[in-house]
């Protein structure tokens, strides 16, 4: 009869093989809270792949918040090497560091880059998709531009693939084209009705349409940036109130009725 301590060595490595041979969780994929998005996503969005954000008309805001969580989500608490061509910053405006810190993001932790032409962007990010120090990278370009062809989108989306780095283009005042892009969104501003009275406005909620996914279905949704918890959730699409504000009060020394203004009769 074996003894106990036998017994005992036993069940641990029995234990231990369990645990070897248990799959470990996927993180290849990045959660974005939206329960219905991250199934479409087959659990989330490709950190070792390339993706796409194009601006609706003219929400280049809206989709630099909407990429900017993307980003968030992918790198964690990793730094954020943000790529800028000159001229969307001049069409545009420039970045705002507080604003980041109202979406949830660490400033500090954002490095941005200027570069002259979409040339340059598409170079640096290269560089940047390989540099196991950050987290992701967001190339920025300003209208059309033969540079990102499909050559560029292919080079991009093998160095991300090697180093697990997700890269995001933020494309403005532009059209999708052929690319070997994981994902391709299409996003405008939603209604953001503010939550308490002394709010002007609510939190960032988009009207993000999913127009290509290699590996599953598309769709549309209204997602919501929760700036705390720093992920996205689902967002009901509501009407907006006439008078979502309250309203100045009539003063109380005033007629009801305005005094007829007299008319001059020409003749």
């Amino acid at each position: 009869m074996p003894s106990a301590r036998v017994r005992t060595l036993a069940s641990l490595r029995k234990a231990l093989v369990g645990l070897e041979t248990m799959s470990a969780p996927d993180s290849g994929r990045a959660l974005l809270g939206h329960a219905e998005v991250d199934a479409v996503l087959k659990g989330g969005l490709a950190r070792g792949a390339l993706h796409e954000v194009f601006a609706e008309g003219r929400f280049s805001a809206t989709a630099t918040g909407f990429v900017a969580g993307l980003a968030r989500r992918a790198a964690d608490r990793r730094a954020l090497l943000w790529i800028r061509q000159d001229f969307a910053a001049r069409e545009a405006g420039d970045l705002a560091m507080t604003g980041f810190a109202e979406l949830g993001l660490d400033p500090r932790r954002i490095v941005v880059v200027r570069a002259k032409d979409a040339e340059m962007v598409l170079r640096i990010a290269a560089d940047g998709v390989a540099c196991r120090g950050v987290g992701a990278v967001i190339a920025e370009m300003w209208g059309e531009t033969r540079a990102f062809d499909l050559v560029a989108s292919r080079k991009l989306t093998l160095a991300s693939n090697a180093s697990g780095i997700p890269c995001l283009t933020l494309r403005l005042a532009a059209s999708p084209r052929t690319s070997t892009a994981e994902t391709r969104w299409i996003v405008r501003a939603a209604h953001s009705p503010p939550t308490a009275p002394w709010e002007a406005w609510g939190e960032p909620v988009f009207d993000a349409a999913l127009v290509r996914n290699r590996h599953g279905s598309t769709g549309q949704w209204i997602m919501k940036w929760k700036c705390d918890e720093c992920l996205f959730s689902e967002s009901a699409i509501s009407q907006p109130a006439p008078h979502p504000q309250p309203v100045a009060a009539a003063p109380a020394n005033r007629s009801d009725q305005a005094r007829a203004v007299p008319q001059r009769q020409a003749g």
